[in-house]
């Protein structure tokens, strides 16, 4: 007999206004018994349908709901959401890399679908995404006809689902590093080592927007296989792109030489040292820019999040020539926007700098959020000047 879930009263609210969470302490009851990932019907206290997701009894989300009417979690389901969510990507333009699926934005919870050239790379951040991967790989096959499907699991969030980190091929034959364009450069994407699915494909119409702030010496922190630092590179001078990495290193020096870019100086070190390095040495340049992994995954470690990107950003402000520019970025939706602009308030008084917002930005298009889920907004992308 399928799962059947009952809430608590009055925790339907947030879910019919479209959330797909069910959290496991908002629920009064469960009638029936199935296995474990199976589809569950989420039902209000008093009875009323809301809609049916997968169920997962080790996970604190209990069910995420993505059924909300009469449909089956059948092969004309899966067919069609794909096919919907590549759609409206294609209709923005988006040809050679993009996200093609962003789990819930796209009412697939768990889902995750990067296009690289001619093949996809998978996460599957769920027990029931991960128990149908194979049929969706299938499904995504008979659609797109890609040459591989890489899947990259190997992400800390899928122990909250008790499920262990993979990454392994799903289909067809898959290269250490498969090259595509982004805004007119070459990029060579590091599919199975690069950071989340191998490039932050999120950040492409920000890296873009980064050339008209970059002249003269530009300091890109954080750099990864570098994004900023090619696109700042058309522009600037020099750029010198740091990062503790010697692998993101080496893809930064690959992708130069890639597109013949011979302005590029890498530099290896932590960048809380290399910044407070440069303040000692009172070095100074034209742009810097900022964009570090997630300092909080967590509610719990928002405050010391804050720390560390006031750290950054309060160095950052002191290393900036006047008349310069600090580009900086938060990946976390823990840290919030109301967050963040207070915590850039507060570096910027202690600076001693007259601080100016120029423009402020969210994710690429390919990563749509939803107004009813918060945690599909996360990126923040500021660019200040400094006098």
């Amino acid at each position: 007999m399928a799962y059947n879930i009952y809430l608590k009263k009055g925790e339907e609210k947030r879910i019919i206004n479209g959330h797909s969470w069910v959290y496991a302490n908002e629920v009064a009851k469960i009638e029936g018994k199935d296995k474990n990932g199976a589809l569950a019907t989420v039902y209000s206290n008093d009875g009323k349908f809301i809609g049916k997701g997968y169920i997962n009894h080790a996970s604190k989300i209990l069910v995420r709901i993505f059924l909300r009417g009469s449909d089956e979690d059948d092969k004309d389901f899966y067919l069609k959401s794909l096919k919907t969510a590549d759609d409206y990507r294609r209709n923005l333009g988006y040809d050679n890399c993009y996200r093609m699926v962003f789990a819930e934005a796209d009412n697939l919870p768990a889902l995750i679908v990067d296009k690289y050239g001619d093949y996809l790379v998978m996460q599957c951040l769920s027990l029931g995404i991960d128990l149908r991967k194979k049929f969706i790989c299938d499904c995504l096959v008979e659609l797109f006809a890609p040459k591989g499907i890489f899947e990259r699991s190997d992400v800390a969030v899928r122990k909250k689902e008790g499920l262990p980190e993979v990454k392994n091929t799903l289909y067809g034959e898959v290269p250490d590093y498969v090259e595509v364009e982004e805004n007119g450069l070459k990029m060579l994407v590091d599919i199975k080592n690069g950071q989340k699915t191998g490039y932050f494909l999120d950040q492409k119409e920000n890296r873009f927007a980064v050339r008209r702030y970059c002249k003269g010496e530009v300091l890109d922190c954080f750099c990864n296989s570098g994004g900023f630092s090619l696109n700042a590179s058309t522009k600037a001078d020099k750029v010198i792109s740091c990062d503790i990495s010697a692998l993101a290193l080496k893809n930064v020096s690959d992708n130069a030489k890639l597109n013949n870019i011979k302005n590029i100086q890498t530099l290896q070190g932590d960048v809380f040292e290399v910044l407070r390095n440069f303040r000692k040495e009172k070095r100074q340049f034209d742009t810097v820019i900022l964009d570090p992994p997630a300092f909080c995954k967590s509610a719990s470690e928002v405050k010391d999040a804050y720390r560390g990107y006031k750290d950054i950003n309060l160095t950052a402000m002191k290393i900036v020539r006047s008349g310069g520019f600090l580009i900086t970025c938060s990946c976390s939706h823990y840290m919030t926007a109301a967050l963040f602009e207070k915590m850039l308030f507060e570096a910027a008084r202690e600076s001693g700098r007259r601080v100016r917002f120029v423009e402020v930005k969210t994710q690429a298009p390919d990563h749509p959020s939803l107004l009813s889920t918060e945690e599909t907004n996360y990126l923040k992308f500021y660019v200040l000047h400094l006098n």
